[in-house]
């Protein structure tokens, strides 16, 4: 019978997990964090050492694999953390950090805060210099939006109606998250202040390349998107019509209905000023889609390195 994966040993024992980390970190062998070189690392073993404990030869400091990173002076043992990293990468849907205080027995703020943690190292390369530009030769793209937020409430009707704004408008009070997909590649996804031409546009020009086709709804934003591409077909969702042959958002709705059922489903609320790490996490899973749990879990820790996560960034 196969091991069931968090009975293995990264997972249980937090030497194993600072083995596998450094496995992930440094591939090619120790680098110091702090001047950058690799060839004169000294392991410090003794007692007076811990476990992992490392020294330069050139700048004379000495570190480990978390110095530099997300885990850098955390308390939480690293086999806890590479837990909570499986658990968020394995659930499709994403898991709550309720969820997570209970099964890794950690207090609520602590949980909280791993994931965030953890939703900052899976920040897509779309905010990096390297990242890839979607679509290409004979590739199609579809763009869509969509909405997150409560409903009106009875007394916020109330009190727009007193202060003479008239009844509630549509979607105005909601959070706006637009999402680029490529068919069969990666999502892109942004939380936008507003669905309009002005805002859209220069996302679509700065994360699609030219050489491609475009398939949206017929919303009035991207009626002039085909200037900027290859062609540009749109379907028309107020007249019932969802797909026309190849010409389609079927694929970015299928993305909407996976993030929804998170936001609504295991979070329940997500402020504003959260938001774009919560949609940031969801298109990693899924430009990570095609690879198992484990390697899904390997890849989101690779973006632990060279950041640094304090509270009041998290909760600022």
């Amino acid at each position: 019978m196969a091991q069931p994966i968090l009975s293995q040993a990264i997972f249980q024992d937090k030497d194993k997990a600072r083995e596998f980390l450094e496995s992930i970190i440094w591939p090619d062998g120790p680098v110091c964090p702090h001047c950058g070189q690799s060839e004169r690392i000294y392991t410090l073993k003794g007692k007076a050492h811990r476990e992992g404990l490392y020294k330069c030869g050139k700048c004379r400091k000495q570190f480990t694999v978390t110095v530099g990173t997300l885990f850098e002076k955390s308390k939480i043992p690293l086999n806890i953390w590479l837990q909570a990293a499986y658990y968020m990468c394995a659930s499709k849907k994403g898991v709550s950090s309720h969820q997570l205080h209970r099964m890794l027995d950690v207090t609520y703020k602590t949980a909280w805060f791993m994931t965030h943690r953890l939703r900052e190292a899976m920040k897509d390369p779309v905010f990096q210099s390297t990242y890839r530009k979607l679509g290409g030769n004979g590739k199609v793209v579809e763009a869509d939006e969509t909405y997150w937020g409560s409903k009106w409430t009875v007394k916020e009707r109330k009190m727009r109606r007193k202060a003479g704004l008239g009844g509630p408008r549509g979607t105005d009070h909601k959070q706006k998250i637009f999402s680029l997909v490529e068919r069969g590649g990666d999502v892109h996804s942004f939380h936008v202040p507003f669905v309009t031409r002005t805002t859209l546009a220069p996302i679509m020009r700065q994360q699609i390349q030219q050489d491609t086709h475009i398939c949206t709804d017929e919303w009035g934003a991207y009626k002039r998107s085909g200037q900027y591409f290859t062609s540009h077909q749109s379907v028309q969702h107020k007249h019932g019509e969802y797909a026309r042959g190849p010409i389609h958002t079927n694929t970015i709705e299928n993305y909407f209905s996976i993030l929804k059922r998170g936001l609504v489903g295991t979070f329940h609320h997500v402020g504003a000023r959260h938001l774009k790490r919560y949609i940031g996490e969801f298109d990693f899973r899924y430009n990570n889609r095609k690879v198992d749990d484990l390697e899904r879990t390997g890849r989101a820790l690779t973006g632990i390195a060279g950041k640094r996560l304090f509270y009041s960034k998290v909760v600022g």
